[in-house]
C-alpha cells in the first residue's frame, strides 16, 4: 500500500489539504511536507485507504476520521520541565532579568504557544512561583496557553495528571503544586486561575502582544521556512522591548540576528531588539476624531489625487514597490515608457516585464534593501523594434521612521542622447578604448573572484540550513517513536491486567472442580476428555494426565462407559441436561459400586458436555 501512495499525483494530497482548511478550519499547507505525508499515510493505512482521493471521501462521509487523523498529525510528546538544563537556565537567568526589569509591581505576561496538554503553561506557573512566590506569582504573572488541537486543551483545563506525567517532576514540587486526587494529580487551584487556555493558530490567528516571555518550544520544526518565517515575525510583534523567545533544542533563528539578540545558543534563548513592531505587523486604520465617515471618504480621495498628479508630474518614469514585491505606484511617463496599464498597479512586480528589461532589477531591489543604500545602473539598454533606448536607473530604498524598509522606488533618466554622443566619442578615442578594456578585464577577474567567494557562501549557508532541517527531522521522528512507544505501553498495560484475570479466573475454576468430592469429567464437541477433577480420581483410579486429551468412550476403567454413548449424545445435540443414569461399576477398591451419571452441555454454544458422576457401594447379602 506504501508504494500506491508514494505513486499518487502531490497534486491530490494538495487537495486533500485545501479541503482539511476549508472543511475544518485547520490550515496544515504551511507544514513541511515530508513530516505531514508520512503522518497522513500512517492514518491511511490504519483505515485500509491507498489513494489521497479515497481518503477524502472518507473523509466526507466518517466525520470521526477527522480527529483521528488530527491526533495522528498533531503530536503531542510534552512533559513537565522538559529538557531540564534548558529550563534551569531560563529559571537562572532569565528570570531575575525580568523581576528586576519591571516596577517591582507590574504584571507580567508569558505565552506558551502550542502548549498541547499543559504540561509546559503548568511549569512556568511553577518556575514563577518559586521566583516570586505563590501570593505574588498568583498576583502579578498572567499566562496565555494556546494551541490548535481542542482534545489537547481539554486535558490541559482540567489540569489532572497521571502520577507517571509527573515523575520528571521533584516529589516536593509535586507535593507543593499538585494536590491528589483518585488517583490523580490536579494543579492548585489559586496559580491554575492565573493560566488562561484558549485555541490559537499561530500560523493565521493576530499574535497576543506586550509579552515579557514567549514559549514556543519543538513547534515551528513542523513548519517549512516560508510559514516559520512569518510565524517568527508574529513573534517579533507580539513580544514587548526586551522580551524573550524561547524556543526548543531542534530550532534556531538563523536569518534574523537584525531582530533577535541571541541570549544563549545553546538552551534556544533569543531576545527581541528594539524596533517597531509595526513595520512588520500593520497597525488598524484609525479614525480621524471630528471628521466623518463622508468626509474621511473625500478627504482620502483628494489626497490620492493629488498624489496621483504630483506622481505624473515628475520629469522621469517612476515605479514604486512595497517590501512583498507589489506594484504600488506607476506614473505616466512610466506607463508610456513601458508599456503598463493602471491594472498593473498591484501586481507582483516580477510578473512585469520591466522586471528584467532593461536589466535584472529584482536582484537590485533585494540588495537595496538589504544594504539600504541606493544603487545606480547607467546606460541600460532596452531595444523594442527597431527603437533603441538607453536608460540610467536609480534604485532607492525607502524607509520608515525607524529606519525599517517598507518600499523601493526606482526612476528611470533616459540617457540615450548621452550613449550615443559616447559611442561617436569612442570611435577617435582608441587608446583610451584599450587603457579601458584592460581595465574592464581586471574588473571582471575581480567580479569573478567575488562571484566565486558568493558562491562559496551560499554553499556553505545551503549546507547550514540542510543541517538544521535535518535535526528538526530527527526531532520530529524521535517524538513520533515516543508517541508510539506510550501506545505500545498502553496495550502492555491492558493485556497484562487482561491475563491476570484470566488467571484469576483459570485458578478459581480449578478450585471449584478440586473441591468438589463427586467426579466432574468435561468432553469437547469430539468426545475427548478436557477435564479430570480430582473426585474422578479416587473414584476410578485413574489420574488426569493420563486422561486428558484421550477419547473417553475409549478409557478402560470400572464404568462401563459404551451404556453413556447414546445418553451424551442426545445431552450435546439437544442442548439439555439429560435425566441421571445409574450404571453398575466398580471402583477403584474394585469394590462394586452404583455409579450415577448426569449430563449437562457446557457453554450456550455446545462445545461439550459435562459428566457428574457419583458411585454408591451396593450391599452385599449374608
Amino acid at each position: 500500500m506504501a508504494d500506491a501512495l508514494d505513486a499518487g499525483p502531490d497534486e491530490e494530497f494538495e487537495d486533500l489539504l485545501v479541503f482539511l482548511r476549508d472543511a475544518r478550519g485547520f490550515d496544515f499547507t504551511g507544514y513541511k511536507r515530508s513530516t505531514l505525508g508520512r503522518r497522513v499515510k500512517r492514518r491511511m493505512a490504519d483505515a485500509k485507504v491507498t489513494t489521497y482521493a479515497d481518503y477524502r471521501d472518507l473523509l466526507e462521509t466518517n466525520t470521526e476520521e477527522f480527529s483521528a487523523l488530527f491526533n495522528t498529525i498533531l503530536i503531542n510528546v510534552t512533559s513537565v520541565f522538559r529538557d531540564t538544563a534548558a529550563w534551569t537556565y531560563v529559571q537562572s537567568e532569565v528570570v531575575p532579568e525580568l523581576l528586576a526589569s519591571g516596577d517591582g509591581d507590574g504584571e507580567i505576561r508569558v505565552w506558551s504557544a502550542g502548549c498541547s496538554t499543559g504540561e509546559e503553561p503548568y511549569s512556568l506557573a511553577i518556575m514563577f512561583a518559586e521566583a516570586l512566590g505563590i501570593e505574588e506569582a498568583a498576583r502579578r504573572v498572567k499566562i496565555y496557553a494556546t494551541d490548535v488541537d481542542e482534545e489537547a486543551l481539554r486535558v490541559a483545563r482540567s489540569g489532572l495528571y497521571s502520577a507517571k506525567s509527573l515523575e520528571p517532576l521533584a516529589p516536593e514540587l509535586r507535593d507543593k503544586y499538585f494536590e491528589q486526587q483518585a488517583g490523580h494529580f490536579s494543579f492548585r487551584s489559586d496559580l491554575r486561575r492565573r493560566v488562561i487556555f484558549g485555541r490559537h493558530d499561530i500560523t493565521r490567528d493576530a499574535p497576543i502582544s506586550r509579552l515579557d516571555l514567549l514559549v514556543c518550544r519543538n513547534t515551528l520544526m513542523y513548519f517549512n521556512i516560508e510559514t516559520q518565517r512569518q510565524i517568527v515575525d508574529r513573534f517579533h510583534f507580539a513580544l514587548g522591548e526586551g522580551g524573550f523567545l524561547f524556543l526548543g533544542k531542534a530550532e534556531m533563528l538563523l536569518n534574523d540576528s537584525d531582530r533577535y539578540e541571541a541570549v544563549s545558543v545553546r538552551q534556544r534563548l533569543f531576545r527581541r531588539r528594539p524596533g517597531d513592531p509595526s513595520s512588520r505587523h500593520p497597525a488598524s486604520p484609525v479614525k480621524l476624531r471630528g471628521r466623518t465617515g463622508t468626509e474621511e471618504r473625500s478627504a482620502a480621495a483628494r489626497s490620492r489625487q493629488l498624489r496621483d498628479l504630483v506622481l505624473d508630474a515628475l520629469p522621469t518614469p517612476t515605479i514604486s514597490v512595497d517590501a512583498e514585491g507589489t506594484v504600488l505606484l506607476a506614473n505616466e511617463l512610466a506607463r508610456n515608457a513601458f508599456g503598463l496599464t493602471p491594472q498593473d498597479v498591484g501586481r507582483p512586480f516580477h510578473d512585469l516585464e520591466i522586471s528584467y528589461r532593461p536589466v535584472e532589477l529584482r536582484s537590485l531591489i533585494e540588495q537595496s534593501r538589504h544594504e539600504m543604500r541606493a544603487l545606480r545602473v547607467s546606460g541600460a539598454e532596452r531595444r523594442n523594434g527597431s527603437d533603441v533606448r538607453f536608460y540610467d536607473i536609480y534604485v532607492q530604498p525607502l524607509k520608515d521612521t525607524v529606519g525599517q524598509p517598507v518600499a523601493t522606488n526606482i526612476s528611470f533618466t533616459d540617457v540615450t542622447l548621452s550613449v550615443q554622443l559616447q559611442v561617436e566619442n569612442n570611435r577617435v578615442r582608441e587608446e583610451l578604448e584599450t587603457a579601458y578594456e584592460e581595465l574592464q578585464s581586471t574588473n571582471e577577474e575581480l567580479e569573478t573572484t567575488n562571484e566565486e567567494l558568493q558562491s562559496t557562501n551560499e554553499e556553505l549557508e545551503t549546507t547550514n540550513e540542510e543541517l538544521q532541517s535535518s535535526i528538526e527531522e530527527l526531532e520530529t521522528t524521535n517524538e513520533e517513536l515516543q508517541s508510539t512507544n506510550a501506545e505500545l505501553e498502553t496495550l502492555n498495560e491492558s493485556m497484562r491486567i487482561h491475563t491476570e484475570e484470566l488467571n484469576e479466573a483459570t485458578a478459581f475454576l480449578e478450585g471449584v472442580l478440586t473441591s468438589i468430592d463427586a467426579g466432574v469429567v468435561m468432553l469437547d464437541a469430539d468426545f475427548k476428555v478436557k477435564s479430570w477433577n480430582r473426585g474422578a480420581s479416587e473414584l476410578w483410579g485413574l489420574r488426569e494426565d493420563e486422561t486428558v486429551g484421550a477419547p473417553f468412550f475409549g478409557l478402560d476403567f470400572g464404568l462401563p462407559v459404551d451404556r453413556l454413548r447414546s445418553a451424551v449424545e442426545r445431552c450435546l445435540v439437544s442442548g439439555r441436561r439429560s435425566e441421571p443414569v445409574g450404571i453398575p461399576a466398580v471402583n477403584r477398591l474394585g469394590r462394586a459400586v452404583l455409579c450415577t451419571v448426569t449430563c449437562t452441555p457446557f457453554g450456550e454454544r455446545r462445545t461439550g458436555v459435562v459428566l457428574f458422576m457419583e458411585g454408591v457401594e451396593k450391599e452385599t447379602s449374608g
